[in-house]
């Protein structure tokens, strides 16, 4: 990397955190920080979770699959976005009216800790996973670029 392309990484990641914490503040409560108050539009959240969907590989595999494939798999992606926004108009509310904060809090309150522990786990063991995939997989394709 050449110093402006370091110049470009430090003013980004300086401007997320500062922005992060920027709007922050006056997040002094749990509920405040986790659940924003309770204020979040659902168009908000719909969006939120759809972002958190995507990664590196999400970019890299689309465009190499249509490469390869055609865009039959975009049908897929158009489906998105009604499942957001029926997850937020059914599951959100039940998590608000149980006034927990994680989908494992509401296992526990619903079954037992038994059921959070085991949930707890395999989401772990999954995300582990899933991360060293997200990690490899733009790296493999970073390493053929800059050779």
């Amino acid at each position: 990397m050449r110093p402006l392309d370091w110049l470009v990484l430090v003013a980004t990641l300086v401007f997320i955190v500062s922005y992060g914490l920027y709007r922050s503040r006056g997040s002094n409560t749990v509920d405040r920080y986790l659940l924003a108050g309770k204020t979040m539009p659902w168009y908000a959240m719909a969006l939120s979770i759809m972002a958190t969907q995507a990664s590196a590989i999400t970019f890299i595999s689309t465009t190499g699959q249509s490469y390869v494939d055609g865009m039959r798999f975009v049908q897929f992606y158009f489906g998105l976005p009604i499942a957001m926004v029926i997850i937020c108009a059914t599951v959100v509310p039940v998590f608000h009216r149980a006034k927990v904060y994680t989908a494992y809090e509401y296992l526990e309150q619903r079954f037992d800790s038994k059921t959070r522990a085991l949930a707890s786990v395999i989401f772990l063991l999954q995300r582990g996973l899933s991360a060293g995939l997200t990690i490899y997989a733009p790296a493999i394709v970073l390493s053929v670029v800059a050779v």
